[in-house]
């Protein structure tokens, strides 16, 4: 039996997700080809064919749809051709706009009694370029649209700047010697340029998609030290094997998923599993490429390379999630469908009807413009991105970067917010959260045990010297030092002999929780790693316990408050243990709780929400991207990694978790600004065309219509410069 064989090919040319659609449909229909996904995202195509395939059969099937495609390069290569392109874009737009500007700007002086008319040839002249230049773009597209027997917005772009340029050019060679013809060189080139500022935005929207992907593949390192018969060698990843033995030193990251041979240490699983605390390695344990490794050298025996590595299954699955299409560009595709037709029948029927009732060929022709003219795209091109503009402007002032439609289209409708734990809802670095001394002097025993740790660079040792410092502790220096491998540490501090470290040293010292083990038992339950300060010596004994936990976040559970009050639900998902989840959630009021559950586990388990209602996943590690890209919203939290920021459609640039009912309401405010705007576009040509084909809207008042209609547009966007987040103190960064 003939298995099955996978290409990833680049896909160039296209625009919107019709353009995806017939990709795929032009690829399905190559003989062998099993299974077809195009991404437009990050504009590739992934398809499974049964046996071998000559991947030129498939890149010719590209091109026969009017598509390009080719073979996958170096993602150093990709980058380069998407930063030129996108380049290219903005010359483009910049250009557009300063051939249009001259244009437009006595059309809008005109009311004022200032006649600045540039002569027609002027009018041509700066006209043709933006027309047929950096218009080309739109004519290909109408034109593969067509002939796909599909509409889209560049085939309506390319049919209204069409009319507006021809009847210019037909009122300019028709007009007497001498007279000052009406020309409407001004509505085609705006439109082209307020159209390819949505093309660009879209563009630079892509390329912020796409490089969610390169911050993961960054995270892999690219050499990894083997180690053949004692010998260390350095390799490329791609050169390892299953089994081989690699040597991961202190700070490193693990560049394999691989099982520990020898050596001990501690590994920060935080940006892959949410695990909050350092956890322990030695010899028989997981690890995790991608990982950082702590403080000591470890052998680690390759279990999984390539696809199969963690890593490499959250990139697939940021990838999946990524290729959902836009709901409301479905509805854009679907109403430009119908109103491109619909526009040129009525324009047919009013230049027929004029010239059997009895017209002159001219005034029948003005008419039939009037109406592609008044049906020109002007405000539509305008709808959107002012509408985005305003908003993410006045949001990013109050600390919320909102870079994705998709996020602004779903976010009035969200009912369920779900946070991730570590770094979301708590500050994701360990600290005391509980201590009991034997003899009831907590101070001192602080002191102790800052003492013993003074000079580590563990966090917990970190936690119990902050605690001294914010305590006004002075912290001796102890003598006879000395680590105790798996254990924890030891010291002597005013001759008495004094050890800090896990319940492994309170056994090997004979010792039991005593008088400490209720304590004991119910901080273990909260999910809190636990340290005992003992003294040893001829008769040891305990002198006292310390709980380490995650902390909550100022502003925790006034968010979670918020939400409810909006009838919004939440609920709480991380890779923690269930104890530590527990407790932050009781803390919270947060009754739905999902814990020890892997990167691959929470985008399913947000897909699985989705069932129910609309999903804002809140995070801010590598673990939390699939499940921020799958949501139907996805916020990143400022300080979190950049992953989750490029998976995420909104990023919060502070910690504060006050900002997340603070974005969705700024997401939902210009969301309808949006939906208003497009309303108004639309509105002027409902009520225009009718006038138009009954002959009571000439080109003129036509083009005037459509200005004012742009100007309502913009006016009601800027409407969102007034917002200011209501419940959140100190809203500015």
């Amino acid at each position: 039996m003939n298995g099955t064989t996978t290409f990833d090919l680049p896909i160039g040319g296209m625009t919107c997700a019709s353009c995806a659609g017939r990709v795929e449909r032009a690829l399905g229909k190559v003989p062998g080809v099993q299974r077809v996904s195009v991404n437009l995202a990050n504009e590739r195509a992934h398809i499974e064919v049964l046996g071998q395939m000559d991947p030129a059969v498939l890149i010719a099937a590209v091109d026969k749809a009017g598509y390009s495609a080719s073979l996958p390069q170096s993602e150093t290569k990709t980058e380069a051709d998407q930063a030129q392109r996108l380049h290219h874009e903005r010359w483009a737009l910049l250009l557009a706009i300063v051939l249009a500007l001259p244009l437009v700007l006595p059309m809008l002086a005109q009311p004022f009694g200032l006649h600045w008319m540039l002569p027609a040839w002027v009018q041509f002249a700066l006209a043709t370029p933006v027309q047929f230049i950096f218009g080309a773009r739109f004519y290909i597209a109408a034109w593969k649209a067509v002939r796909a027997g599909a509409g889209n917005m560049d085939l309506l772009v390319a049919i209204g700047t069409s009319a507006g340029y021809g009847l210019s050019l037909y009122e300019w060679l028709t007009a007497p010697a001498g007279s000052m013809p009406h020309l409407y060189f001004e509505a085609s080139a705006v439109v082209i340029a307020l159209v390819l500022l949505g093309k660009y935005l879209e563009s630079r929207a892509k390329r912020q998609t796409a490089s969610a992907i390169r911050a993961l593949e960054a995270l892999r390192p690219e050499h990894a030290i083997r180690v053949v018969d004692g010998r260390e060698e350095d390799v490329a990843i791609s050169a390892l094997k299953l089994g081989d033995q690699v040597l991961v030193k202190p700070g490193e990251r693990f560049p394999v998923d691989g099982e520990v041979v020898d050596g001990q240490s501690h590994a920060d699983e935080a940006l892959i599993s949410g695990e909050s605390l350092p956890v322990p390695k030695q010899p028989g344990d997981k690890v995790t490429g991608g990982a950082i490794n702590g403080e000591g050298r470890l052998l680690v025996r390759t279990v999984a390379l390539g696809a199969e590595s963690v890593l490499a299954r959250i990139i697939r699955l940021v990838e999946d999630a990524q290729a959902a299409k836009a709901p409301i560009q479905k509805l854009v595709d679907k109403v430009s469908q119908v109103f491109v037709p619909t526009v040129l029948v009525l324009a047919l029927l009013t230049l027929l009807g004029w010239w059997l009732y009895g017209a002159s060929l001219e005034i029948a022709i003005i008419n039939a413009v009037a109406v592609l003219v008044i049906a020109c795209p002007c405000a539509l091109g305008l709808a959107t991105p002012t509408a985005i503009m305003a908003g993410t402007g006045v949001a990013a002032r109050h600390g919320i970067l909102i870079k994705d439609a998709e996020a602004l289209e779903r976010a009035h409708a969200v009912s369920a917010v779900v946070f991730d734990k570590t770094g979301t809802l708590t500050s994701g670095t360990p600290k005391i959260a509980h201590l009991a001394a034997v003899d009831g002097n907590e101070p001192l025993l602080l002191q102790q045990a800052g003492a013993l740790q003074r000079g580590s660079e563990h966090p917990l040792a970190k936690a119990v010297l902050d605690a001294c410092r914010e305590q006004g502790l002075n912290v001796a220096d102890v003598s006879a030092s000395q680590s105790l491998t798996g254990r924890g540490i030891a010291g002597t501090l005013d001759g008495r002999p004094l050890a800090l470290g896990n319940r492994r040293l309170l056994e090997d010292n004979g010792l039991d929780a005593g008088a400490l083990s209720p304590s004991a038992k119910a901080w273990e339950a909260e999910g809190r790693t636990l340290s005992w300060l003992i003294e040893q010596g001829a008769q040891p004994r305990v002198l006292g316990l310390f709980a380490f936990g995650d902390t909550l976040k100022p502003g925790a559970l006034e968010a979670v408050a918020q939400l409810k009050a909006r009838h919004i639900s939440s609920h709480l998902l991380t890779g923690d243990n269930r104890g530590s989840a527990r407790v932050v959630a009781e803390a919270l009021g947060i009754d739905d709780v999902h814990a020890e559950v892997l990167p691959a586990d929470k985008a399913a388990t947000v897909a699985e929400l989705k069932k129910t209602g609309v999903v804002a996943m809140v995070g801010d590690g590598i673990n939390d991207a699939p499940a921020l890209a799958a949501a139907d919203i996805g916020i990143a939290m400022g300080g979190g990694t950049d992953v989750a920021m490029h998976a995420a459609g909104i990023t919060l640039m502070r910690g504060d978790p006050r900002l997340v009912p603070a974005a969705l309401e700024i997401s939902r405010k210009t969301y309808a600004k949006i939906r208003q705007n497009l309303f108004w576009a639309f509105v002027y040509n409902l009520i225009g065309i009718p006038l138009a084909a009954f002959g009571l809207l000439n080109p003129v008042l036509a083009g005037a219509a459509m200005a004012l209609s742009s100007v309502s547009v913009v006016s009601n966007a800027l409407l969102l410069k007034t917002w200011k987040p209501k419940d959140l103190e100190d809203p500015h960064p």
